[in-house]
Order: structure tokens, then sequence, then C-alpha cells
């Protein structure tokens, strides 16, 4: 039995969740794959799945297994490469993550100037807003903003983003721009829950925090629609600088109790195996710190 065939096939299994979608994707026949699973779960004396006709599940030792066999798999990849010079010549699929607006914004675009300097490359991206574990879910890079955990990662600064009050032009010359943190309590309110999951916000004061409570009848769960929200003059919102880059520019939005701001949210470039990356890895890494420590909004540059 040819032990890492098995493990490819069993992993396949596992991410598609049934053996005639493995065989497909493997280019195998049904059968085959079947005794291919049957034969590594007899050399190891356990059952990996639990097969019914509608769908096929791991067993709890098939996801012990699962881990393992990602590592492993991983690790072989990882020799082959460096043997093969993968290590110098960047090639390959590379996976991205960010949060959705970030991503959208400011990632995708780096990514197309990445793509035009390594034509061996291509790249996939998951752009959500949730924090994506990148051993669990396979993925090389993720851009993550705000206090990282300890973990075997290896994350590497690139600068910070700032939460921050704005509203439109036109509307604070109707209702007055707002000079200390209670008199928003005189303004209309849009609430990004993501920021503000209570109708309070927190502001930075000489002697300590200070909690300003709200009203409000607009509550939102994404940056989009508070942004439009505020643009369209419906009043104040929350959201992280690098959310209204454009809005700002433009002069669409304007940012008001800047002095009474948090302290800025630390932004790093985060990846596995540090020194140890692959080509493809380290590449984009160097590619994308160097290009977002020039940008002025992941520096509190931006007013």
């Amino acid at each position: 039995m040819d032990r890492f065939q098995s493990m490819q096939v069993f992993v396949t299994v596992a991410d598609t969740e049934g053996f005639a979608s493995a065989a497909r994707k493997l280019y195998m026949s049904p059968p085959a794959v079947t005794r291919t699973i049957s034969a590594l779960e007899d050399h190891l004396g356990v059952m990996l799945f639990h097969r019914t006709t509608r769908q096929v599940k791991l067993t709890d030792a098939g996801l012990r297994y699962l881990e393992d066999c990602r590592r492993i798999l991983a690790d072989l990849v990882e020799a082959e490469e460096s043997v093969a010079g993968a290590h110098r010549v960047p090639r390959g699929k590379l996976s991205v993550t960010a949060s959705s607006r970030f991503g959208h914004l400011h990632i995708a675009p780096l990514l197309f100037d990445f793509l035009e300097r390594y034509p061996e490359m291509s790249v996939q991206t998951l752009f959500v807003d949730r924090v994506v574990d990148l051993i669990d879910e396979g993925l090389d890079v993720a851009v993550r903003i705000g206090e990282l955990p300890d973990s075997s990662l290896t994350a590497i600064r690139v600068g910070s983003v700032r939460r921050v009050i704005c509203a439109a032009p036109d509307y604070l010359d109707m209702r007055g721009v707002p000079q200390t943190p209670q008199d928003i309590q005189g303004h209309d309110i849009v609430q990004f829950s993501s920021l503000a999951s209570k109708a309070e916000w927190r502001f930075k004061g000489v002697e300590g925090e200070i909690i300003v409570p709200f009203s409000t009848r607009f509550t939102v769960n994404t940056p989009d629609v508070a942004i439009a929200a505020a643009v369209a003059g419906r009043g104040l919102t929350m959201v992280l600088s690098y959310m209204i880059v454009p809005e700002l520019m433009s002069g669409k939005l304007r940012i008001v109790l800047a002095d009474y701001e948090n302290p800025p949210l630390p932004v790093h470039v985060v990846y596995q195996e540090g020194r140890k990356a692959a080509a493809k890895v380290r590449a984009f890494v160097d590619f994308a710190v160097e290009r977002l420590r020039t940008l002025a909004y992941l520096n509190s540059a931006l007013d």
C-alpha cells in the first residue's frame, strides 16, 4: 500500500464528503477510492468514516487522523519544493485572507500587482469578516486587524488603523460639528454593531475613558451600509479609518472628534513557518509588507 497516496485519497474523501466526488477530483474510479480507504482502515485498525447511502462523515478517529495527514502531506510538498528550488522561484497557488472591506479596497489591488510581477503564481482569496484559522483552513497568509493572540504564527506589523467617527459635510453643516463626546447625544447615530454592540461609544479622555450612551433608529452589521447611510446624511457613524478612504478622499465624509479617539488598532501580515516558508509565501509577504507600510491610512495619517 502506498501510504502517501492513501493519505491523499483519505484527505480528498474527507474534504469532498464522498467517495464518488473524491474519485472525480482524483481522476480515479469510485471502486478504487473505496478499496484504498478500506485498505487504509484495515492497516490502521480503525474506522475512518461513517458511511450511509446519503453521506460520508469522519469518525472521531478520522478527525484526529485528518489533522496529522494534512501536516504530513504539507511537509512532503515542502520537501519536494525545496529540492526542486521552489524556495528560490515563487510559483504555485497562494491563498490569502482578510476582512471583507479591507480585502476589497486594499488587498485586491495589491494582489493584481503581485500577479503581474510573478507570472507563475496564482492567487485564491477568502475575504470574510471573521478570524480565519490559517492551519485549519489551509491558507497561506492573513492580514489581521487588532491585537493578536499568542500563537506559533509569524506576524509582521505593517501599521495601524483608527476607530473614527464620521459624517457627511452637509449633515454637519446642518446639525453642527460635535466638539466633545457628549455632543453626540444631540445627533442622529448610525450604529455599526461590529464596533459597538451596545448603544454607546467609548472615547479617550484626559482623566480616562469616556462612555457616552446614545439612542439610534438604525443599527447595521456591515460597514458598507453604515458608510452609505453616513454619506446619505443619515447621521454620525463609527467605523475603522481604512473603511472610508475613498469617501474621505472624495470629500463625501469628514472625521470628527479625532482628539478623543481611542488608541489605534495594529495591522499585521500573518503567516506560517517563518523563515522556512515556501518561496511563494515569502515573496508575497515581502511584497505586501513593503506596499502596506507605505500607505498613509495605515499610519494614522488620515484626517
